[in-house]
């Protein structure tokens, strides 16, 4: 067995656990932000902040939202735990989201598509990261509209530091895609605000496209915009026709991106030879 394949098997593994570690971040990082919000607020105002029992990623332990129960190893096992209890708590039935296999699959099934495409190295290693914080960002920004600043920034000087050997492309390409991806957005942001009054999207988009731009370089900006408009703007006009969804009420921008940006990080090469000879 080749160490490529041996690297994808534990791709797919690995990712499975990790799917179901972001799901915990997906449902706990907003929660932890709003706390820190709300204690700054309190600090602003002169006033004590609330106690509040510990809360993090870690503490508590992982429980039944319904019920409290805490989970025991075997109500945690990825896919195997949710399919065994019939989606359903083992202790009170109440039932469980669809939303934790689906991201446990959907890493899995990432994870394997990359390490495949890049096999056994710093590159695939890296790849692999990438993913993860691609998907726990835009499960977080299609709940809250909200990119976080402890997720993209240091995806940002990951990816700088990456390159740094040119591990997907030449630094001075990261950092020119850094700025240019931050400016960009930043530019369209105000512009339409000028124009119009309201805001078009937040300053989490600017970082996220930063970051893309940091680990795959300037000329990936472009497909990355591209797609992820024409992906966001089919979507949004589906959700009208469908009332789903009014005019006013914001659509987030971080899921096209990050899907955006996990079509370059894989066949960014392509893109580059057919659409941008130059």
């Amino acid at each position: 067995m080749t160490a490529d394949l041996v690297f994808t098997v534990c791709a797919g593994t690995f990712g499975l656990a990790i799917g179901s570690f972001l799901n915990v971040v997906i449902y706990r990082l907003p929660k932890m932000m709003q706390a820190e919000w709300q204690a700054q607020c309190a600090e602003l105002d002169g006033r004590e902040p609330a106690t509040t029992p510990k809360f993090n990623l870690l503490v508590p332990g992982s429980h039944c939202p319904k019920c409290s129960t805490p989970l025991r190893v075997r109500d945690n096992l990825p896919l195997l735990s949710f399919a065994l209890a019939g989606g359903k708590c083992a202790h009170c039935g109440a039932p469980i989201s669809r939303r934790y296999p689906v991201v446990e699959v959907l890493t899995a099934t990432l994870s394997v598509w990359a390490a495949l495409h890049f096999g056994f190295g710093i590159a695939g290693l890296a790849a692999l990261l990438l993913v993860f914080a691609l998907i726990a960002l835009t499960f977080i920004d299609a709940d809250t509209t909200l990119l976080p600043d402890s997720l993209t920034l240091p995806l940002l000087w990951i990816g700088l530091l990456l390159n740094v050997n040119s591990t997907f492309v030449p630094l001075r390409e990261a950092v020119v895609g850094a700025a240019a991806g931050y400016l960009i957005l930043w530019s369209i942001y105000w512009l339409f605000k000028l124009a119009t009054g309201k805001e078009g999207m937040g300053y989490g988009d600017f970082k996220l496209l930063a970051a893309l731009g940091a680990w795959l370089g300037w000329k990936m900006l472009l497909p990355i915009l591209l797609l992820s408009s024409v992906v966001g703007a089919a979507v949004g006009i589906v959700l009208l026709i469908l009332a789903r969804r009014g005019r006013e009420v914001p659509i987030p921008f971080g899921p096209y991106l990050a899907a955006a940006g996990f079509i370059a990080l894989i066949y960014g090469e392509d893109i580059s030879r057919r659409f941008l000879p130059f």
